[in-house]
């Protein structure tokens, strides 16, 4: 099996945060299954322990994230190269004072054998973090002084 084409895995991109803002799980879940049907592996963000499988990186994410962070992928910041796709990714969501967001770098390898390899960067909140550290406490509960 190749990995996808640069037009599957644009679809992919361009469909990955419209369908999340739209709160819809199941397409969400089908628009991944179109670009990788194997194994998922993921940093998120790099400096944490590696999550591994679909529900860990996807559906537990999904679960915890959805109804509090929207996200738009930065404009001119897609790049698809290869089996390679990268973004800058603005994850807006409400603060103390009203709307905000914060950016995150975003890094995907899709193999031969249907696997995706995802990397992610960003700035990772403190527990007591009024904004999202109530989150993290459940996604990365090791990391209690964020990164």
């Amino acid at each position: 099996m190749a990995y996808p084409d640069k037009m599957t895995l644009m679809n992919w991109a361009n469909s990955h945060p419209a369908l999340w803002n739209a709160g819809n799980k199941q397409a969400w879940i089908a628009n991944w299954r179109t670009v990788a049907t194997g194994e998922f592996r993921m940093l998120d963000p790099v400096g944490t322990p590696e999550k591994r499988g679909f529900k860990s990186c996807c559906e537990d994410s999904w679960d915890l994230f959805q109804a509090r962070v929207r996200f738009k992928i930065q404009p001119g910041t897609l790049f698809v190269c290869e089996n390679e796709v990268a973004w800058c990714l603005e994850n807006h969501f409400e603060g103390p004072n009203g709307s905000e967001f914060q950016y995150s770098l975003e890094t995907y390898q899709f193999t031969e054998d249907g696997s995706v390899n995802i990397r992610t960067y960003y700035r990772v909140p403190a527990h007591n973090d009024e904004n999202l550290g109530d989150i993290f406490k459940a996604y990365l509960p090791e990391n209690e002084g964020g990164l």
